[in-house]
């Protein structure tokens, strides 16, 4: 009898990496209505993936305890408006950079602070973690009791609407997009010159170089093809060297 057809190879599955990202920090990563997680990171890492050649599944994952996801192999890639900084690298590796940031001040209107050293007596909210937590620490110690640490920068957002803080520091994206979207609560933000310019990366576990070459050629190609800046201006406004040339400024994990 005829040798039976051979049958064609299967397809290679297509690898499918976990992202970790801490939905409560719009409009980087956040949450929709419908529960979906929405923002300018996601479409980014989005676009990557598909650029690159490679699938991914989002998921939510709590700030604090976030890159040690990364180490455990809980997760592949973190994506939630990283800053890098040298200290990081030393337990994580990153993409090139993918967003430009600073710290931001966060008042309400009639504050008398006009710039960050102002804030050296006054009670400071921070996210827990992120470099504006790092800066506010070198202004006013470490240990210092005016210092109030939140899980998010929304709640701490809340608490200088509420009175329980005199000032907010964290990234210029999050502190602008929240005076924006809340003029009930008479915000204002300041840029100060003191604040080091900032650079947001994908970080993925040390090591894991044949991850990070697909990352970087997927970034550069949706910078090359024009799929970037339709992504930046979708929720800045303006393309990245226009934006960067506005005025205010600054703020970040």
């Amino acid at each position: 009898p005829p040798a039976p057809a051979a049958s064609a190879p299967a397809p290679a599955a297509v690898k499918v990496y976990a992202v970790g990202t801490d939905a409560a920090y719009a409009p980087f990563e956040s949450q929709n209505e419908k529960g979906e997680i929405v923002g300018f990171d996601i479409e980014v890492v989005q676009a990557v993936a598909k650029k690159a050649g490679f699938e991914i599944k989002i998921i939510n994952t709590p700030w604090e305890g976030i890159f040690n996801t990364l180490a455990q192999g809980d997760r592949d890639l973190v994506v939630s408006a990283v800053t890098i900084t040298d200290e990081r690298r030393q337990t994580m590796d990153f993409s090139d950079a993918y967003f430009d940031a600073q710290q931001l001040i966060a008042i309400k209107d009639g504050s008398k602070v006009t710039k960050f050293g102002d804030l050296k007596k006054l009670k400071v909210g921070v996210q827990t973690g992120t470099t504006g937590m790092e800066v506010v620490e070198k202004l006013q110690g470490k240990t210092s009791p005016n210092i109030k640490r939140f899980e998010s920068t929304p709640l701490a957002l809340k608490e200088l609407e509420a009175g329980g803080v005199d000032a907010v520091v964290a990234d210029n994206g999050v502190i602008i997009n929240y005076v924006t979207n809340n003029p009930g609560g008479k915000f204002k933000s300041i840029a100060d010159k003191e604040f080091v310019p900032e650079q947001y990366g994908i970080a993925v576990k040390k090591g894991n170089a044949e991850l990070l070459a697909k990352i970087n050629q997927g970034l550069a190609g949706i910078k090359a093809d024009g799929t970037y800046d339709q992504i930046f201006t979708k929720y800045f406004g303006a393309p990245p060297a226009k934006a960067a040339a506005a005025p205010a400024s600054a703020a970040s994990k």
